[in-house]
């Protein structure tokens, strides 16, 4: 697999943007140059991100979201070495 990302993914399995083997190795996501570990939703082109908000459930089960506009940096997230 190469290490170019996409310019949009989910973490939501119902959605056309989920990529099961690109988030099993590992994406991490700086928003406005702040790491973000909550992100559900991210799209680099339109500039935004979507983050789940507490551990608030709607009715399907799926977290409560808010979309927030700004710069966005995707990057593939580094393997720990083995432990020794």
């Amino acid at each position: 697999m190469t290490d170019t990302l996409p310019d949009r993914l989910s973490t939501d399995p119902a959605s056309p943007f989920y990529n099961e083997e690109l988030l099993a190795r590992g994406v991490g996501i700086r928003f406005k140059g702040v790491e973000k570990t909550n992100v559900e939703e991210y799209c680099v082109s339109e500039g935004w991100v979507r983050l789940s908000v507490g551990k608030s459930v709607d009715r399907r089960g799926k977290p409560i979201t808010m979309k927030l506009q700004g710069p966005v940096e995707p990057y593939l997230r580094e393997p720990e070495p083995p432990a020794a």
